[in-house]
């Protein structure tokens, strides 16, 4: 059995706060994990809720908490990303809240045979879901200039291809199997120079993303919460990296009506549909020095939130991102 460790859930109050649960409503959390935030949110009001998480470990806390809180919870496998069909397995077609704690668990980091840090020896792999092709296959089989490409947007490494390189030319004596072999090889090909960090942390963060798509996960989300959201229904996302949070606020903005792009087509749709959301904070909600103290991953944190609107869709299907290689070998 896998043991769990604690999981801090990040601007617990805050979310709380701005996703205000009331009695009899239905509510996702998308992001399961350990169940932190499935928890308080069930204590704060005597809601239902469906927690979705595509993490085999995430289910031992899944049933634990359908033991304490029977039918006012339920346990979906999966991606947050699908969870219009997921939820259309459980005959649920609208909801009152949806959150999002996007990104990686202090819980998968800290188990170094899921091979998510660099810290840690344990084999190359980083699936969330234990399925599909690992970071070994990516790192092993992909070409000099897509892994540079995935280093560089998704790590924002600037030094991608002299790491790429090297790369390729030590898998052709030894293809990659560990962390550590990935992280010595970076960190002997790149100098650290004044920065705090690890050489290697831009290159893993890129494979994670990658290897679990994580940035098209939280694309299909955001659209689904469009469709699923009823009128007063609350999105809450908490996100960790400037990548997600820059999705999350582009997709806000967009859905406001406030549009920069000065197309004839947006000016069409500013006059003819009103905006599917409002913004619950105009600002962006970070960790307060208190939390900051309890727990150190909270200060990348932010928080997004808006309240669905009776319009319509707003748009067409939003979708940002950069063209990627195929997640294939």
């Amino acid at each position: 059995m896998t043991d769990i460790s604690p999981h801090y859930p990040v601007l617990m109050d805050e979310v709380l706060q701005v996703l205000n649960p009331q009695d009899d409503d239905v509510i996702v959390d998308g992001t399961f994990g350990a169940g932190g935030y499935s928890r308080h949110i069930l204590e704060a009001s005597n809601c239902n809720l469906l927690a979705i998480d595509r993490d085999p470990n995430a289910q031992q806390a899944a049933n634990q908490m359908a033991t304490e809180y029977g039918e006012r919870f339920k346990f979906l496998a999966g991606q947050f990303g699908d969870m219009q069909a997921l939820l259309a397995t459980q005959n649920i077609t609208k909801l009152n809240g949806i959150v999002l704690d996007i990104g990686i668990s202090s819980m998968q980091i800290d188990q170094g045979e899921r091979g998510f840090s660099f810290q840690k020896d344990g084999p190359l792999d980083m699936r969330m879901s234990s399925a599909g092709i690992s970071a070994a296959d990516v790192v092993n089989h992909f070409s000099e200039a897509d892994l540079a490409r995935i280093f560089y947007i998704l790590g924002d490494e600037k030094r991608s291809y002299p790491i790429a390189g090297a790369i390729l030319r030590q898998r052709v004596d030894k293809p990659f199997e560990t962390t550590l072999e990935l992280a010595n090889l970076i960190e002997n090909t790149i100098k650290k120079g004044k920065s705090k960090i690890h050489p290697a942390t831009k290159v893993f963060q890129a494979l994670r993303i990658f290897i679990n798509q994580e940035l098209n996960e939280l694309v299909k989300s955001l659209n689904a919460a469009e469709c699923l959201l009823k009128p007063g229904g609350r999105l809450v996302v908490v996100s960790f990296h400037s990548l997600e949070d820059r999705i999350v606020k582009k997709f806000l903005k967009s859905r406001t009506g406030n549009l920069s792009a000065p197309s004839r087509h947006v000016m069409a749709l500013e006059e003819t549909e009103k905006p599917s959301f409002t913004l619950i904070n105009r600002k962006v909600i970070t960790a307060t020095k208190d939390e900051l103290d309890a727990n150190i991953r909270s200060r990348s944190a932010k928080l997004r939130a808006a309240m669905r609107t009776d319009a319509e869709m707003f748009g067409e299907y939003f979708n940002p991102l950069p063209k990627m290689p195929q997640l294939d070998v």
